[in-house]
């Protein structure tokens, strides 16, 4: 793990693309120092935790979960015959879990060093248990993610490819209809793919979205705060960073 120093920020924006994403206000947060996992939780290290532990997930006891239709098999799709309205990209295939990513036809063992997909927030905090961790608050992950520098969009600056290099899996070309993969990869990347931040942080945004502890709310106060956890309650946790289907928004450090 890699020791994340105390400090004072700017956490999220007065400038929001999205209103309805809750970045709102720029607020002056301090953080005391904490431990971040260099790395993306991985198909080998929850793999780990499932052989001790015989852990089922949500998505394994529910019989099903939702794939990027992008990445299904025409005989798969086919069977199919529902979709979410508002994302139709998104398509619920039974026998999809963490084992089988698009379903029962699929395998991660030739992607062990890959994130490990379709867990729950209930999962990912039955992982941390297992091994002795915890999620971070929405303000320690951003505070991490940001790597040391402020008034930027991403956690190396203000350009996504500077130099013309990739730092960060996430979808080249038209979404969600053609993805080029100039980054290299179309779908999930190793872990340990591309430069970390200035903390030594890897895919902190991009590759796969990432659970905090917080619960989700589009009205923050604009008051100074130390060490917030966010509301008491609410219908949702906080994901962060974004995934390979993310474009530049989803994929900053606000």
């Amino acid at each position: 793990m890699v020791l994340i120093p105390a400090g004072v920020f700017t956490m999220g924006t007065d400038d929001p693309q999205i209103k309805q994403d809750g970045e709102a206000p720029a607020r002056r947060v301090t953080v005391d120092a904490f431990y971040m996992d260099a790395y993306e939780v991985s198909n080998a290290d929850f793999e780990q935790f499932v052989n001790a532990t015989s852990y089922l997930t949500e998505a394994e006891r529910f019989g099903d979960s939702f794939v990027f239709e992008g990445l299904l098999s025409e005989q798969v799709k086919t069977g199919i015959r529902q979709a979410v309205a508002a994302a139709p990209w998104w398509l619920p295939v039974k026998g999809a879990n963490w084992r089988h990513p698009e379903g029962p036809d699929s395998t991660v063992l030739h992607r062990l060093d890959h994130p490990v997909l379709h867990v729950s927030w209930n999962d990912a905090v039955a992982y941390c248990a297992w091994a002795g961790k915890r999620l971070p608050t929405e303000a320690e992950w951003e505070y991490s993610c940001r790597g040391g520098l402020h008034d930027r969009l991403f956690p190396w600056g203000n350009k996504l490819q500077p130099r013309g290099q990739h730092y960060a899996n996430v979808w080249q070309g038209e979404f969600p209809v053609t993805d080029t993969g100039e980054d290299g990869y179309r779908g999930t990347a190793p872990v340990d793919a591309f430069p970390p931040n200035g903390y030594g942080l890897y895919n902190i945004v991009g590759n796969a979205w990432e659970w905090t502890s917080d619960w989700w709310t589009v009205r923050h106060s604009a008051q100074e705060a130390l060490n917030p956890k966010g509301p008491p309650s609410g219908k949702d946790r906080v994901k962060k960073g974004g995934s390979y289907m993310c474009h530049k928004v989803p994929g900053r450090t606000r």
